[in-house]
């Protein structure tokens, strides 16, 4: 079965030239409006195009409205560039942002590397354990012999991407390019604060360092 794409654009030109591109290798679903992006993302989407710039109910709007129900990775598509409106798309749930006008292919390979993160996600066990940390990665869920451990929504991916990736080193740059997206502007202080504070949350259960840093490189699980 192949995968299935929303496209969501108020410009009739945009949505027909990603539909035209994206046909040949993906099933297709189109919506104007916000209000009809709603309606269609109840349709299971593998992976949703989202425009911000959208009279009515707006890409952000949307994008908070279906991100209680929608899982799948939402590519925000925008001609904002400054900061404050992509961190406000991440915090609204989106897990990147394609600043218009943008290359076709550049766009594809996008798709296709969020899709394919998706799908190993979904490949690997939904709960694993090291030691006494228990990670539930389908409930999103952290605990300590059998106790809860509080994470926020970025605080669990930093530890998802690391925990899945056991031994791999990542830097500050690559922890944020894919936990925030490739347009992120981040900078180390940020992965710095969420790793600290991951550290002092498992460190209130247990002595074991979950977390190692690996000096001038960046960080790498310790299961």
């Amino acid at each position: 079965m192949r995968q299935r794409l929303l496209i969501v654009d108020d410009e009739s030109g945009m949505v027909g030239m990603m539909r035209r591109y994206f046909s040949d290798s993906y099933e297709v679903m189109t919506a104007m409006t916000g209000e009809e992006a709603v309606q269609k993302a109840a349709g299971s989407p593998d992976l949703i195009l989202l425009d911000i710039n959208m009279p009515g109910m707006d890409g952000l709007t949307v994008c908070e409205r279906i991100r209680k129900y929608v899982t799948c990775p939402i590519l925000f598509l925008t001609a904002r560039v400054e900061s404050s409106d992509k961190i406000r798309g991440f915090q609204a749930g989106g897990d990147d942002y394609i600043v218009k006008p943008f290359d076709l292919d550049e766009l594809g390979a996008r798709v296709a590397a969020h899709l394919r993160r998706e799908q190993r996600r979904q490949e690997n066990p939904s709960v694993r354990f090291f030691g006494e940390l228990t990670v539930d990665y389908t409930g999103r869920t952290v605990s300590v012999g059998g106790e809860p451990i509080s994470l926020s929504k970025r605080e669990f991916d930093i530890l998802e991407l690391l925990s899945m990736n056991a031994g791999q080193v990542f830097d500050r740059e690559r922890i944020y390019e894919i936990v925030w997206g490739i347009d992120g502007d981040g900078n180390s202080d940020t992965i710095m604060e969420h790793i600290r504070k991951i550290r002092a949350k498992l460190a209130a259960y247990t002595p074991h360092s979950y977390i190692e840093t690996v000096w001038g490189c960046g960080y790498r699980w310790n299961g």
